[in-house]
């Protein structure tokens, strides 16, 4: 999408979420993730042409940098407005939440100070009625870690994960555990590890290989 597109461009993205939603149905959550790749002039048009067809919510309309503009890109939809991937501290969240400009906050473990520190951004976004759903498509002791903080985060909505996901081709998630069983999922669920620390085993021999 250009910085400033036609209708035409629009209704492909419509058509595409369309398409979507008539093959999964109305019980199916689908995220559609702007991924800071679209302009502040085409994150307030995009995602009321995509209503219709009722999006979880829409990610990161906007990069980081441009955080300002989420107060006026939020006033055009009703959808709700996730961000936070790229936010490196509950400093950074502080002006989202006063701004009341996101639904969803999407903190990475691994950028964002760790347990301690995304537990206290998941505390202040509880205080401001804005749900958590961590970005971790990583390794699996980043999973293990956002279970973790899931688990003790009230509001707590999601989990991303990365596990057969194009991108780890080469080697899964599964393939560094010990015992790949604690991740099995079911119907979208999975029980929190509830081994010593964090609950999850790395096999040494197969990260030395």
């Amino acid at each position: 999408i250009r910085r400033v597109d036609n209708p035409s461009a629009v209704a492909d993205a419509v058509d595409r979420l369309r398409t979507v939603r008539e093959a999964v149905g109305p019980e199916v959550d689908i995220g559609v993730d702007f991924h800071g790749r679209v302009t502040k002039p085409m994150a307030k048009r995009l995602p009321k042409a995509l209503e219709p067809h009722e999006p979880f919510f829409i990610e990161e309309p906007v990069l980081p940098e441009h955080n300002d503009a989420l107060p006026d890109i939020a006033a055009q939809t009703s959808t709700p407005i996730a961000t936070g991937e790229r936010m490196y501290s509950r400093w950074d969240y502080k002006h989202v939440f006063e701004d009341q400009s996101v639904d969803v906050i999407q903190p990475d473990l691994s950028h964002a100070g760790g347990i301690t520190e995304v537990k206290k951004i998941a505390a202040m976004a509880e205080a401001y009625d804005v749900a958590m759903a961590p970005h971790c498509p990583l390794g699996p002791l980043a999973l293990a870690s956002c279970l973790q903080v899931d688990a003790v985060a009230p509001n707590a909505l999601i989990q991303e994960q990365s596990l057969d996901i194009h991108y780890n081709e080469s080697n899964d998630v599964l393939d560094y555990l010990e015992d790949p069983s604690v991740f099995d999922y079911d119907d979208g669920y999975v029980d929190l590890p509830d081994g010593p620390g964090l609950g999850v085993d790395i096999d040494i021999d197969y990260v030395r290989e």
